[in-house]
């Protein structure tokens, strides 16, 4: 993990020297306390969290107390009774077909991709669009084999005539 972060405040550092305007949009996670880049409408704001998975922690934790106060009070208690007499009542709905996914988009996660859109944005001075960054992201994370030999099944004998 350390070596991740090192290398992600290696690049960041690097865009910063190449783009010195940018400085303006750092900030700092709230929870975590990691350096990122932000939207320059929210530069200078010590309140943020970041988009490695704080800002969404938050979020839940907090939809999470909200939804534990409504429920305890006196209203949210009456609509919690009615929605399990409710439940009980109604036949299991038929499962949802998943969608089925297209082949042009990678699987990462959407505020990630949000950030480095924003991000991309940012340094090249232009709106850059979704598209652009699953693209790019589809062309840079395609897995090559590092080894171009012939692969061969576990036990084959292929390349040995003798065995060990």
């Amino acid at each position: 993990m350390r070596g991740l972060v090192a290398r992600y405040y290696l690049v960041l550092r690097s865009v910063l020297k190449e783009k010195p305007h940018l400085k303006t949009c750092l900030t700092r996670c709230k929870h975590c306390s990691i350096l990122f880049l932000t939207h320059p409408r929210n530069a200078g704001r010590n309140d943020l969290g970041c988009p490695f998975g704080c800002r969404e922690a938050h979020r839940r934790k907090k939809a999470i107390e909200r939804s534990t106060a409504y429920y305890r009070d006196e209203e949210g208690r009456g609509k919690k009774q009615e929605l399990n007499k409710n439940r009980s009542k109604k036949d299991c709905p038929p499962e949802l077909k998943q969608e089925e996914a297209i082949d042009d988009v990678c699987d990462v996660d959407p505020g990630i991709v949000n950030h480095v859109r924003l991000v991309t944005s940012l340094i090249e001075g232009r709106n850059v669009s979704l598209d652009e960054i699953y693209r790019m992201l589809n062309s840079r994370m395609r897995q090559h084999s590092i080894d171009s030999a012939e692969k061969s099944f576990y036990g084959d004998l292929g390349f040995q005539k003798t065995p060990p």
